[in-house]
């Protein structure tokens, strides 16, 4: 009996080391799961109702099983309480107030107690395994790691990391890159998330963010600091970009991440299938690095639009192809290594615009202040573009234009502010026709062609403006990359179609380029009413108690 006894403890401390190894957790956490599942076994032998306690010696194997019960005058649960009388039996001396531990026989495990006590076991095992895997990987995030491809799963790739489990999304893959089980994979850690099956380590290939590790990889002067891969765009699997700074003017940026021959992009084109890689010397001056970022097109001219975040990019007619680039590739990455929307056009495009524009603004001047063609002509071509320039600009300015003098300078203005004043009467009865408030028009920094917007909006009330967060007033259109698509044979009607859906519409008043600190006060002020009544009704209120 006690060489059987002895060969059960060994086979206990065996298992436990055994799945500890296994699973790379602590032993102490294995002996806590056996001792929580004799614990449960012993509950169902000798009822559930009893506070019973193992605890299984780690060097030696002996299990210890006891009840703990308290010592109390009148005995109200006996399965946890005990008399005074019976507690001098089990411990000389006991107190009101003891807590004593009664001694059990060890129990036997049936067939059903053993699955039972299995299945805490494995609970709390996998339960451990899960946090030392989050806790090895939580920080880890932004990493290049290398694993193994362990299956593919409805397009989604399970790499085996050693120690862990990561996942490769089929949109974090790279395109026409076909994933074989038993291969050795590279790819960027995303984001690891703890979930209810254990923690989630997102891995990407497709992300900019890992061409940008591969080249810390292979150029020691981006491990070093001396060089700074300032901005990252891709087309997974086709082409990409990257602009780079050289900390060290003695040092050429392009020609360190080319490497000799090549050799060095070659290996970051080599991991990534063969995609190819424009590098782009970076530069603060954002037309400088617009004209680099379309290589290989020439550009002729740059036009940069800061409040709408827009480029305006003008090239020779021949070049007009190659900067858009195959299905609009190239100005699509342009655009997001720059962080602007990108408008190309042509030489003639452009001059056929500029004309447009001085015919329209001609035009206006003409009909707004009452005066001949070349009068209107001459102040387009001294750079007006609306009323309000010609209104409020010191007359000075107006006078100094050749052929113009104070008198005439004094006339068009008085002109143009009569314009502006039948403009604004003209929106305010269309506003009113909206059936927008005249409580909205008594807020700050709006206008009534601003409250005619609201209205067509459906915005009519200070309830309805005061239920809009701010980013739903003011923020501005966001445009996804333009391309010149007449222009462009190898776009699709899908491909315009999707560019359509996912252009971000702004905010309300968003073409009106109001600031943030200028939204809020509108919502502030547009809330003002609910607070007005509050002291009235909490005096009403007062005055009813009191009564």
């Amino acid at each position: 009996m006690a060489s059987a006894i002895s060969a059960n403890r060994a086979e206990l401390l065996a298992i436990a080391t055994s799945v500890a190894t296994e699973k790379m957790i602590d032993k102490s956490i294995v002996i806590e799961a056996m001792e929580e599942a004799i614990q449960k076994s012993a509950r169902n032998r000798y009822g559930a109702e009893n506070d019973i306690r193992a605890k299984l010696d780690p060097r030696t194997g002996d299990l210890r099983l006891w009840r703990v019960v308290e010592v109390v005058e009148e005995v109200e649960d006996y399965f946890k309480q005990v008399d005074l009388k019976a507690a001098e039996k089990l411990q000389p001396g006991s107190k009101i107030g003891d807590f004593l531990v009664d001694p059990l026989p060890a129990v036997e495990l049936g067939r059903i107690d053993a699955q039972s006590a299995k299945q805490v076991i494995f609970q709390k095992v996998r339960d451990a395994e899960r946090d030392r895997q989050y806790e090895e990987f939580k920080d880890r995030a932004g990493e290049v790691i290398t694993g193994v491809i362990k299956s593919v799963e409805f397009g989604h790739v399970i790499v085996n990391l050693g120690r862990a489990e990561g996942v490769i999304r089929r949109d974090q893959q790279i395109p026409r890159e076909v994933p074989r089980v038993g291969e050795r994979v590279r790819a960027w850690i995303m984001k690891v998330e703890r979930q209810n099956r254990g923690p989630q380590i997102f891995l990407s290939r497709a992300h900019p963010e890992f061409m940008k590790k591969l080249f810390a990889q292979e150029v020691p002067e981006i491990y070093d600091g001396i060089i700074t891969i300032m901005a990252a765009a891709r087309d997974p699997g086709s082409r990409a970009k990257i602009g780079v700074i050289s900390r060290d003017s003695s040092i050429d940026p392009v020609g360190a991440c080319v490497g000799m021959k090549g050799s060095r992009v070659q290996a970051v084109v080599q991991e990534l299938q063969g995609e190819k890689i424009d590098i782009i010397p970076w530069s603060e001056d954002t037309a400088t690095f617009v004209v680099n970022a379309l290589q290989p097109a020439t550009v002729s001219r740059v036009v940069i639009d800061e409040e709408e975040s827009r480029i305006e990019v003008v090239v020779p007619d021949d070049q007009l192809s190659l900067a858009i680039g195959r299905r609009g590739q190239n100005v699509r990455l342009a655009s997001s290594l720059t962080g602007s929307a990108i408008d190309i056009m042509t030489e003639a495009e452009a001059s056929e615009k500029r004309q447009k524009e001085f015919a329209e603004r001609s035009k206006m001047f003409e009909e707004e202040l009452d005066v001949d063609e070349t009068l209107s002509q001459l102040l387009v071509a001294e750079g007006f573009s609306e009323l309000e320039e010609v209104a409020y600009i010191d007359i000075a300015e107006l006078a100094a234009i050749e052929g113009f003098d104070e008198e005439l300078g004094q006339e068009l203005q008085s002109r143009a502010l009569e314009a502006l004043e039948r403009r604004e009467e003209a929106q305010r009865e269309e506003r009113r026709g909206l059936g927008v408030e005249d409580a909205l028009a008594e807020l700050p920094h709006l206008t009534e062609a601003m409250l005619v917007t609201l209205g067509k909006a459906g915005i009519k009330t200070l309830d309805d403006l005061a239920d809009l967060a701010t980013d739903e007033l003011i923020a501005k259109k966001r445009g996804g990359e333009q391309r010149r698509r007449n222009n462009n044979p190898n776009e699709t009607r899908r491909d315009r179609e999707r560019s359509e859906r996912t252009e971000d519409k702004g905010g309300v008043l968003g073409e009106y380029g109001l600031s943030e600190e200028q939204g809020n006060e509108i919502i502030m002020a547009a809330r003002a009413h609910w607070f007005e009544d509050e002291p009235a009704v909490e005096e009403a209120a007062h005055a009813e108690s009191s009564q």
